[in-house]
C-alpha cells in the first residue's frame, strides 16, 4: 500500500506541473524582442500580454503604444498574430515539439518611445485548466455554430419574402397581360365584324345598283 502511494506521488505532481513564465519588460519602438520557450508536444499552452498604460489609469492606451504580437512555432508555423492591439491573449495545444517564440514589436518612431509590457506564458496546463479551457473552446465553437444557424435562417427568411414579393409582383404582372390580352381581343374582333359587316353592305348596295338582287 505505500509503495502505492509512493508511485502515485510523481503522477499527481506530472498532471498538476505548470511552467509559468510571468514578468514585465520593457520595448523600444523599432527593436522587436523575442521571448522563447521550449515546450513537449502534444501540451497546453496559455499566454496573456498587456501593455502598461502611460497614462491615467482607466483611460485608452494610446495608438503610439500598441504593439504587434506573432507566436511561432519551431518550423514557422504561426499560432497567434496580434497587429496594433494594446492586449491580447491566446491559447493552444502545440503539435510540434521544440522552442515556441513570442515576439513583440512596436512601430519605429522618432524620437523612440520605450513600452512596458506585462508578459504571462504558462505551459504544461493542470488538468482542472485543460478542462476549463476546452470548456471555453467547446462554448465559443457552440456560439458559433448557433451564430451561423442564426444567419442561415435570417437568409432563408429574407429569401421567403423576397420570392413572396417577387410572386405578387408576377401576378400582379400576369392579371395586367391578361386585361391587356382580353382587351386586345375584344378590338380584334369587334373590328373583324365591323369589316365583315362593311363588305355585305358593300356587296349588298353593289348588287343592288347592278339590279341583280
Amino acid at each position: 500500500m505505500f509503495n502505492s502511494i509512493l508511485l502515485l506521488v510523481p503522477i499527481i505532481h506530472a498532471l498538476m506541473f505548470t511552467s509559468v513564465n510571468s514578468m514585465r519588460f520593457t520595448l523600444k519602438s523599432g527593436e522587436p524582442k523575442c521571448i522563447s520557450d521550449d515546450i513537449k508536444g502534444n501540451a497546453m499552452t496559455v499566454g496573456n500580454y498587456s501593455v502598461v498604460n502611460p497614462g491615467e489609469e482607466g483611460s485608452p492606451i494610446p495608438d503610439s503604444h500598441k504593439i504587434t504580437v506573432r507566436v511561432r512555432s519551431p518550423y514557422g508555423n504561426n499560432f497567434h498574430f496580434g497587429n496594433h492591439v494594446g492586449s491580447g491573449n491566446f491559447a493552444f495545444t502545440t503539435a510540434e515539439a521544440g522552442d515556441y517564440t513570442t515576439c513583440f514589436s512596436v512601430l519605429e518612431r522618432k524620437p523612440a518611445i520605450t513600452v512596458t509590457i506585462d508578459f504571462e506564458w504558462r505551459t504544461g496546463m493542470a488538468e482542472k485548466d485543460r478542462y476549463k479551457i476546452a470548456k471555453k473552446n467547446q462554448v465559443e465553437v457552440m456560439e458559433y455554430e448557433l451564430q451561423r444557424l442564426y444567419d442561415s435562417v435570417s437568409f432563408i427568411h429574407d429569401e421567403m419574402f423576397y420570392l413572396r414579393g417577387r410572386e405578387e409582383e408576377m401576378q400582379d404582372f400576369n392579371r395586367t397581360t391578361d386585361n391587356k390580352m382580353f382587351t386586345f381581343i375584344f378590338l380584334s374582333i369587334t373590328v373583324c365584324l365591323s369589316v365583315a359587316g362593311l363588305q355585305l353592305w358593300h356587296l349588298k348596295t353593289f348588287f343592288e345598283r347592278k339590279k341583280l338582287l
